[in-house]
């Protein structure tokens, strides 16, 4: 029988480490990336080198560069350990069922996406979603969840895919409790309910309106629900995008007095890692979401 040759390869651990080093061209990077110190990094590529008998980093005082035989290197690792996690990924994908670990925000989950999930299962009853409302940040935590939906004006960390949902608009809602706003300089007699994460919503709102672009009396809160409940309950004038405000808008809850609206800074992305863009389950969501936006958000 023939038997393929495999041949004398370096040690797992020196690769890894020269990959991220490579990908990073930071030592300190990759030992962040793979939870070791600096100096076991610098070990790792210095055994590499030597069991190759090439340089494959140029070292300066605060840098390193690529040497030639470092850039043909690098390709080719960087494939093999993209290949060897899509492997994992199907495997540990099929061992552990069709569950899909879905990152979103509280505000998104509660007023735009559970309302729609039902027609999602529907279509796929074989992928069980599961949500994770706990992250107060806006990072997506790419260790504990499959994918994400974050709102972000910056879809640029390199490890990530970032799949583009929606923009949306800012726009002032109240409770009809409250005396009628007649025009936007009736705001500054009320408290404005804001988030002390988008400091700059109000701000850009009301000069827009060739208002003051400082308010003096607002309220604050880390997520759109609790700024949406508080206007519900007559606490103020709350500044949100528009589609997550629709429901209480429908419903009479809340009224949208003025028809400025301003555009948001940041945006809604789908989001997981690179290698993971492909999983059905993640293709399958996506194409569900997108769906669901060109329907209509509101």
């Amino acid at each position: 029988m023939y038997r393929r040759r495999v041949p004398n390869l370096p040690p797992l651990a020196s690769l890894r480490a020269f990959e991220a080093a490579a990908r990073h061209l930071s030592f300190r990077a990759a030992a962040e990336e793979l939870s070791v110190t600096q100096s076991a990094i610098s070990h790792q590529i210095a055994e590499l080198e030597k069991r190759l008998g090439v340089k494959l980093f140029d070292r300066h005082s605060r840098r390193v560069e690529l040497t030639a035989a470092g850039a043909q290197y690098h390709p080719f690792l960087r494939d093999a350990f993209d290949r060897i996690a899509q492997g994992t990924l199907l495997v540990t994908s099929t061992a552990a069922g069709r569950e899909l670990d879905v990152q979103v925000y509280v505000t998104l989950a509660v007023r735009w996406l559970i309302p729609r999930l039902h027609t999602f299962t529907a279509a796929h009853p074989e992928i069980r979603v599961r949500f994770d409302t706990s992250h107060r940040g806006w990072e997506f935590d790419e260790n504990d969840s499959d994918v994400g939906i974050v709102f972000t004006g910056h879809a640029d960390r390199p490890s990530l895919h970032y799949t583009h949902l929606l923009d949306d608009q800012l726009t002032p809602v109240y409770s009809p409790k409250l005396k009628p706003l007649r025009t936007p300089a009736d705001l500054l007699a009320f408290p404005l309910l804001q988030l002390f994460t988008a400091p700059e919503d109000w701000p850009r709102w009301l000069e827009a309106a060739n208002l003051p672009a400082s308010p003096t009396s607002t309220l604050s809160f880390d997520n759109y629900l609790l700024a949406l409940e508080s206007a519900v309950d007559g606490q103020g004038v709350a500044i949100v995008p528009r589609f997550l405000a629709a429901p209480d808008l429908r419903n009479g809850r809340l009224v949208a007095p003025f028809q400025i609206d301003m555009p948001n800074l940041k945006s809604w992305y789908l989001v997981c890692r690179s290698e993971r863009r492909d999983d059905p389950r993640i293709v399958a969501f996506g194409e569900w979401l997108r769906q669901e936006i060109s329907n209509g958000v509101a």
